[in-house]
């Protein structure tokens, strides 16, 4: 089944075994929200929470939930170090970031020696649900990779498949977005989409069809991609999954699909160990629940 809204991917993950997080940072009443509406909906079984105990004590309503761990961190740097440290210790499924500063939580994601990486290309995807669109929509990198080159967007696509895979989306139509649907010297973006798509249709993206370069009228837009006579481009007007040229462009476009596009947004970091949460620290409960459910959706899809 294709999930195709945040509530079918509740109702999935609530029939999946209940997951384990470990979370940077629990001072903020939001993350308590998010923690506590996951265990009484069952989707979440332990949570180790790094911070200080009484003021993380103090963001819950009442009692710390059962299965609530508190791990003693004074700073935001213990904070990261401890639930990363739980990841790579076996005691949790997902990371989460909580009330710690970006840079200081990714420090500790990234570092060589006991961080989270698998090898490869870390990158960040955001995911929305709005009125517009009959289905959920992706926009990637937006949170990690400044401007990346041929081998970090074709390594930043493939990341993305067990989260589709758990979404129950097959094949996975990409998007290369960029300014022009003409491939030009002067644009290095329209070089790299014209690549991808080739390999693409080589059988080289195995899972995905890409289609680019094209512009985000045409990803989104039937009629646009029909008007522009581009309407049998892979992924045109169809596209589940929009890979940009630069961060500052995948920021901008998730940003807008919250604050125009009556977006329900979830977040998630792939290509680590585990899936990684990378809230804004203004998210409210509602899209830390929805960054999890896309991390269960990442692990439901990873190969047996």
């Amino acid at each position: 089944m294709t999930v195709r809204s945040f509530a079918e991917l509740r109702k999935a993950a609530g029939a999946m075994p209940p997951l384990r997080v470990a979370v940077a940072g629990g001072e903020a009443p939001e993350i308590a929200r998010a923690l506590e509406r996951l265990i009484a909906e069952g989707i979440l079984a332990e949570a180790l929470v790094a911070g200080d105990p009484a003021t993380v004590s103090a963001q819950f309503e009442g009692a710390l939930p059962a299965g609530v761990t508190l791990l003693q961190a004074n700073s935001a740097q213990a904070c990261a170090s401890a639930a990363v440290a739980a990841i790579r210790a076996g005691a949790a499924d997902i990371l989460m970031k909580g009330h710690v500063d970006s840079t200081i939580y990714l420090r500790a994601v990234v570092d060589r020696e006991t961080g989270l990486r698998a090898g490869g290309v870390l990158s960040n995807v955001t995911v929305a649900e709005m009125p517009s669109v009959g289905r959920l929509i992706a926009a990637t990198d937006n949170g990690i990779l400044p401007l990346p080159d041929l081998d970090q967007k074709r390594q930043i696509v493939l990341n993305t498949a067990p989260l589709f895979r758990g979404l129950g989306v097959n094949p996975v139509r990409v998007a290369a977005i960029c300014a022009t649907e003409k491939v030009s010297d002067a644009i290095p973006a329209t070089r790299d989409a014209a690549t991808l798509a080739q390999e693409a249709r080589e059988g080289k993206l195995p899972g995905f069809e890409l289609g680019g370069p094209m512009g985000y009228d045409v990803a989104v837009s039937a009629e646009a991609a029909r008007i522009k006579g581009l309407g049998n481009m892979p992924a045109a007007g169809a596209a589940d999954l929009l890979l940009f040229p630069n961060i500052d462009a995948a920021n901008a476009v998730a940003k807008s699909w919250k604050y125009h596009g009556g977006a329900e947004t979830g977040s998630i970091v792939l290509g680590g160990r585990c899936p990684i949460l990378l809230n804004s620290r203004s998210d409210g409960a509602g899209r830390r629940i929805n960054a999890f459910l896309l991390a269960a959706a990442v692990l439901a899809g990873e190969p047996a």
